[in-house]
């Protein structure tokens, strides 16, 4: 995955509207399937629990399926980056003890991918407005720049590849 700058406020609008259109499909199908399958086979003991839960299961499941074909539309560029980058990130940082003592040692590869995590973290957390933990990250990055001084190599967040991650 490379890190691609993006408009903050079409995301931010874009966002809002996939949220709100995800709250509203479910609420509606689920109110519609539960409602339909309650009218076409009632239960006398008024007991309609398992046909709720399956309204829920099946909105849930519609909602997933149209997320995942709208993914590439137009609409969804910055919305479906920044989840695309939400899990490189994850994976990186479930690694990020491996990738620590191998960065001590100058594995290369590790410091491009702690490269890659700590720009992609920064992007994301200035799109989510989450500045809180931005000092900390400043102190890594220092960390991460001496390491890669120490060792004489160049870091560029857009070297990164996610086969890098394989021999952690």
């Amino acid at each position: 995955m490379q890190l691609i700058n993006i408009n903050k406020a079409r995301y931010r609008k874009h966002l809002n509207i996939v949220i709100v259109a995800c709250i509203l499909a479910l609420l509606v199908g689920c109110l519609a399937i539960s409602q339909s399958l309650i009218a076409l086979f009632p239960d006398e003991s008024g007991s309609h629990f398992h046909w709720n839960l399956l309204g829920v299961i099946a909105a849930g499941v519609v909602v997933a399926l149209l997320l995942n074909k709208f993914r590439y539309h137009d609409f969804m560029t910055e919305v479906a980056y920044v989840w695309d980058l939400k899990q490189s990130l994850n994976k990186i940082n479930r690694k990020m003890p491996k990738l620590k003592l191998a960065a001590q040692a100058g594995n290369i590869d590790a410091l491009v991918a702690m490269e890659f995590c700590y720009a992609g973290s920064r992007q994301l957390w200035q799109l989510d407005d989450n500045t809180l933990v931005m000092d900390e990250l400043v102190v890594k990055q220092a960390e991460l720049d001496a390491l890669a001084e120490k060792y004489k190599v160049t870091l560029r967040a857009a070297d990164y590849e996610q086969t890098m991650l394989q021999q952690f």
